[in-house]
């Protein structure tokens, strides 16, 4: 069954739900208690992923109102009630320890948040990952992964490839880099990168953010493989407003009659599990109702949400899935290719041959939904709330059809290579390393982890300002 939109939850039906006190959807308000901190703890206690690791969440935490009040109150804003509210677990990941909830969120402008969701965000155009000097870790430049079309870089000549190490005039560095590119207008200053050294051009160019909706169907083509047909698509963001125009790409690949997919997730951060599992079955078909994940909710909440997801044969808006019924398919992947795209990866892995080409990608195995101000959570009435704070939760995580989670390290690839900062290659071009690599593994010419370039540490890319940044959601 197919939701319109993300605000259409299951989980915020009134009659599902279950509250802390009186086990009743409808909870009254408790006197004394700060109306915003009210609404934080209630929405954490009821779908919190890891509520049984949060002592202060437990249902017998407080034995009267009073002290929930006095609870609530010492907390001076509702983000530090939030963030002490979130689990402090940690599990070890390449001999370090890292916390299980990096992804939980709460944000002041829900209706931003909305926007992000359906591809809108203050965007100048300019998309950029930022890396570490090579000979200095403490200094950071950008490069330009891709540029929006119709933005004012595409207009003022930015192009995929272009280094930049200013902003105003100072450099960029590991405690700077957020404050300086957040705000709507300001000026790069361009720079050249070796592979070695950064050297500043002396140039400059200002750009400035406005409201643009992105299409994440970036490129969709059809190219000669040794013969036979390949389709490759650039996919950027599992945004559900544009399932249709990801349906019309895979209607193109079939008739081109396609023997080989080579998608490209390298820059997608996540987004939608409906759309997910849509973009499996494209790529699929011959496992239309077989499992493709099944969710795993907090105790309280598991009889009533946990799901088995299937393989589907259609979009959330009735319209039939193309599907291409393939036996593998490429994925190049990054460390940005997070949530919904290691879904992709995941939910795939038992069924077909799923091969990485790339680099290990984030390792976010969970979801969250949004909780408002209201009596069940939900969108409607939340303008009554007088405020506009909303929480982005982790309420479930899931496995694929044999049980595999957790995968806090990510996915590895079969074929590694980084990319290389000083000679990027054009997005879509046979050349393109990343893009060539696969091409070179359908045609038999290299073989697995054969390519080597200089690895820099990502701090961050041009998605950090947007609150969807690196979530996946429960349509």
């Amino acid at each position: 069954m197919k939701y319109i939109k993300y605000f259409a939850l299951l989980l915020f039906i009134g009659n599902l739900l279950t509250a802390c006190f009186d086990d009743n959807d409808d909870v009254p308000r408790v006197s004394g208690a700060p109306e915003i901190n009210d609404f934080i703890w209630k929405g954490l206690n009821l779908y919190y992923l890891y509520k049984a690791d949060v002592p202060d969440l437990a249902n017998n935490r407080f034995p009267s109102n009073q002290e929930y009040a006095q609870f609530l109150e010492g907390f001076s804003t509702p983000e530090a009630l939030f963030e002490a509210l979130k689990s402090k677990q940690t599990v070890l990941v390449n001999g370090e320890q890292v916390r299980v909830d990096q992804f939980s969120w709460i944000v002041d402008d829900y209706v931003a948040l909305e926007q992000a969701f359906d591809g809108i965000t203050r965007n100048n155009g300019m998309e950029y990952g930022l890396v570490r000097y090579p000979n200095d870790q403490s200094l950071v430049f950008g490069y330009v992964r891709y540029v929006l079309p119709g933005t004012d870089a595409e207009a003022k000549g930015i192009k995929r490839g272009d280094i930049f190490n200013t902003v105003n005039g100072t450099q960029m560095n590991d405690q700077n880099f957020r404050q300086l590119l957040a705000p709507d207008s300001y000026t790069i200053g361009m720079a050249t990168f070796d592979g070695t050294t950064v050297t500043a051009t002396g140039t400059s160019v200002s750009l400035t953010k406005v409201q643009y909706t992105e299409n994440p169907v970036f490129i969709s083509k059809t190219i000669d493989v040794g013969g036979s047909p390949v389709g490759y698509l650039m996919y950027n963001s599992f945004t559900g407003d544009f399932d249709a125009q990801l349906n019309a790409a895979f209607a193109k690949f079939v008739s081109d009659n396609v023997s080989d997919l080579i998608l490209d997730l390298r820059y997608n951060g996540g987004g939608s599990v409906t759309t997910a599992i849509d973009l499996s079955s494209m790529i699929t078909g011959q496992f239309n109702g077989q499992v493709f994940s099944t969710e795993e909710w907090n105790a309280d909440r598991q009889a009533q949400f946990g799901s088995t997801n299937l393989f589907d044969n259609q979009i959330r808006t009735g319209e039939a899935i193309n599907s291409l019924n393939l036996s593998r398919v490429y994925v190049l992947t990054t460390r940005s290719s997070a949530s919904a795209s290691e879904l992709v990866i995941n939910g795939l892995d038992p069924h077909i041959n799923v091969i990485q080409v790339g680099t290990t990608t984030r390792g976010k195995f969970q979801a969250s939904i949004t909780l408002y101000d209201t009596k069940n959570f939900g969108r409607k009435d939340a303008e009554l709330a007088g405020h506009t704070y909303a929480m982005q939760p982790l309420v479930l995580k899931s496995s694929n059809s044999v049980g595999f989670t957790d995968y806090h390290g990510g996915f590895a690839p079969e074929i590694e290579i980084e990319e290389d900062y000083s000679n990027l290659g054009v997005l879509g071009d046979e050349n393109e390393p990343l893009f060539k690599a696969a091409i070179d593994n359908i045609l038999g010419t290299k073989s697995a982890k054969n390519y080597n370039t200089l690895q820099l540490e990502s701090v961050g890319n041009s998605k950090m300002f947007s609150p969807a940044y690196e979530r996946m959601y429960r349509d």
